[in-house]
């Protein structure tokens, strides 16, 4: 009987040994931008705007390394409008010369640069103001939450283009800085009120309630607790708005307000190609099609953004 008694025992205690090493480890919690990043990189969706991103940002800093061609070296007696050779790939010619007999392949390459630097630069400060100002609106309340919600109404009222085009016009020379402070003047409205927002609900959050109760510093409370989990829904919309920029900095140099000559864009080349759009269209259609690739690469990776911050999405 004790003998029995022994092997059963035995048998059991192997028979839960095996259960427990079959059992898979539980890791640490993830947190949700490490879950972000889990789901973001199964996303065809991200990883073909971030393809197409990564690409576009390489041609911009490095544009040496797509062609050795000078895009503000016309030969206007030899190039006069000639058209694209399309099986030239990466070469001068391949997307023909323009009026001035630039290579246009080399004004698109070229012309990243600033289109993409107008952008990001406006996002960063766009972002930062926003940012601050729906924080404090959002956690201190008060007067100072209708002081500073009137002020982001009285910005939000003005259309964008319109009061940018006035901006831009008080100045003699419109260079780079001129065109990224006047676009940042105006548009953090939008991340200032879903900051806002978003810090009204965190601010009621029991570690919120507990950090007030051990004391801690506003401060504190704002950088370590609130600043971090209000971010998600600020750069979704802050990456979606990038592209914006993007043709809000064309928009603008086609109408001749935004960036202009010597500067090399792709709104100062839409605007130079509008005159010749009837006997050669490629000239105004090229960098109208590069803006729209780069626009619609930076909606697509906001898109996919908000799909993996948003648990309601998933």
């Amino acid at each position: 009987m004790p003998e029995t008694l022994k092997k059963t025992t035995g048998a059991e205690t192997e028979e839960a040994t095996a259960a427990v090493s079959a059992t898979p480890n539980v890791g640490k919690p993830r947190s949700l931008w490490s879950d972000a990043w889990h789901d973001l990189r199964r996303s065809p969706l991200f990883v073909v705007s971030a393809i197409l991103i990564v690409f576009l940002i390489v041609m911009a800093v490095f544009p040496g390394l797509f062609t050795g061609a000078d895009p503000r070296y016309a030969d206007l007696a030899n190039h006069y409008l000639q058209k694209p050779k399309w099986g030239n790939f990466f070469q001068e010619d391949w997307f023909g010369y323009d009026v001035q007999g630039r290579s246009i392949y080399a004004r698109v390459v070229y012309g990243a640069r600033a289109s993409i630097m107008v952008a990001v630069i406006v996002t960063v400060l766009v972002t930062i103001l926003g940012a601050v100002v729906g924080m404090l609106a959002g956690y201190f309340g008060g007067w100072i939450d209708t002081i500073l919600s009137r002020v982001t109404d009285i910005f939000f009222g003005v259309p964008f283009i319109l009061g940018a085009m006035v901006i831009l016009t008080s100045f003699e020379e419109r260079k780079v800085w001129v065109v990224i402070l006047a676009l940042a003047f105006l548009g953090w409205t939008q991340i200032a009120r879903v900051a806002r927002g978003s810090v009204l609900t965190i601010k009621q959050a029991d570690y919120v309630m507990a950090a007030k109760a051990l004391g801690a510093s506003t401060s504190r409370i704002l950088l370590r607790h609130i600043l971090p989990n209000a971010m998600a829904p600020v750069i979704v919309v802050a990456t979606i708005a990038l592209g914006g920029y993007i043709s809000a900095e064309a928009s603008l140099s086609f109408l001749g307000i935004g960036l202009a000559e010597p500067t090399v864009s792709w709104g100062v080349d839409i605007s130079s190609g509008q005159e010749q759009l009837r006997n050669a269209a490629f000239v105004l259609i090229i960098p109208s099609v590069m803006v729209s690739i780069t626009v619609l690469a930076f909606i697509m990776l906001g898109d996919a953004v908000r799909n993996a911050l948003d648990p309601k999405l998933r």
